[in-house]
């Protein structure tokens, strides 16, 4: 699929990093290191713009390395960029760790998968069907 891009950062586009990887990682287009202090978020810019196809979105998700490393995250994880927005993608990173982390320019910070969604019309009743597992859900099944 293609999907149009427009790259005002100073980094090559986002890229599969491996031959059958989901996602594409994408870049922090800052012009020097940024200090993202323990509990600290903020929003950093990657000069990208996309126009998607109608039914697709791009979600936006946390890097494994980053947080297990450094403890950094995408804050509303998976971010969603829907198909009508033509605004530059930026990236909410939260910094969950007790330690200051120097965020480096052109450093990867995200990824960003690409799904397609459906739309739904809502069809009101008054019950739902039955299942075996019901209402049961928060750890109902146990460890």
């Amino acid at each position: 699929m293609k999907v149009k891009v427009i790259n005002r950062s100073a980094y090559d586009l986002p890229q599969y990093e491996t031959a059958q990887a989901a996602g594409l990682d994408i870049r922090a287009n800052i012009a020097e290191p940024l200090i993202l202090k323990p509990l600290e978020r903020t929003l950093v810019p990657t000069g990208l713009y996309v126009e998607l196809p109608e039914g697709y979105e791009m979600q936006i998700r946390p890097r494994s390395g980053m947080a297990a490393k450094y403890g950094l995250s995408v804050l509303n994880s998976p971010g969603t960029i829907d198909p009508d927005y033509r605004g530059e993608i930026k990236i909410i990173l939260a910094n969950l760790s007790s330690e200051a982390y120097a965020l480096q320019p052109g450093e990867r910070i995200a990824q960003m998968v690409v799904a397609r969604f459906e739309r739904i019309e809502w069809e009101g009743v008054e019950t739902l069907s039955e299942t075996e597992r019901g209402a049961g859900g928060f750890g109902h099944t146990g460890k």
